[in-house]
């Protein structure tokens, strides 16, 4: 995966464990600055197939992709909507459980595109997130040896405010910035990672056949 962000030096502690309730300071939260954390990230994976299969399997998302989000808490929204646990993840001491909804619309012309939407009673206390998400394929002819392959490329535009409590607002903004970029750019990377694997992994299990090489997982 690619990252068009920069990394600035930081040591943000990120972590994957059920949900728990956080001990938070409500008055902190209440005279709180919000701070905007963005990132555009692009990558790509290889399935070894023709173009219709691998759309078959993507427009049945109701059963690949809870499979393969785990160990994410992942509950179904209507038809098209899910409701994820992204788990624990903080910098600076400073922690969120964030919980997010999204909507994996309909393709359109082979393009599949992932929006936020409102998880049903939750409301998410100290920050909002923006996933704005779009994935398209393209069929390719591989040489030595011959086989059928699709190329699947995506793109992710993510914005996440963040209300920061007053211990934290004492700190140099710079300080706060580089440290949410990098923790941002952490985390995409970590569960972007994982959930390219698992759903090459999935699809080539179902249709018999071979998985791809890591130099064509990016």
């Amino acid at each position: 995966t690619q990252y068009s962000q920069p990394l600035a030096p930081s040591t943000p502690q990120v972590s994957t464990t059920p949900e728990q309730p956080i001990q938070d300071d409500r008055e902190n939260l209440q005279t709180s600055e919000t701070i905007v954390f963005e990132g555009y990230y692009v990558g790509n994976m290889e399935m070894l197939a023709d173009i219709d299969t691998v759309a078959h399997y993507l427009d049945s998302h109701q059963g690949w992709f809870t499979r393969c989000a785990q160990p994410m808490d992942v509950k179904p929204i209507g038809h098209n909507g899910y409701a994820i646990s992204l788990g624990r993840f903080g910098s600076l001491n400073f922690q969120i459980q964030p919980k997010i909804g999204l909507h994996l619309l309909p393709q359109n012309q082979g393009i599949y595109r992932i929006e936020t939407i409102p998880v049903p009673g939750h409301e998410p206390e100290g920050y909002d997130v923006d996933f704005k998400a779009a994935m398209s394929l393209a069929e390719r002819q591989q040489e030595l040896p011959i086989e059928q392959a699709t190329h699947v490329e995506w793109e992710l535009n993510l914005q996440t405010k963040v209300q920061m409590p007053k211990f934290i607002q004492a700190l140099p903004q710079s300080l706060v910035k580089s440290s949410g970029d990098k923790l941002l750019n952490q985390i995409v990377r970590q569960i972007s990672k994982r959930l390219t694997y698992k759903v090459q992994e999935d699809f080539h299990t179902r249709m018999n056949l071979p998985l791809p090489g890591r130099k064509r997982r990016r």
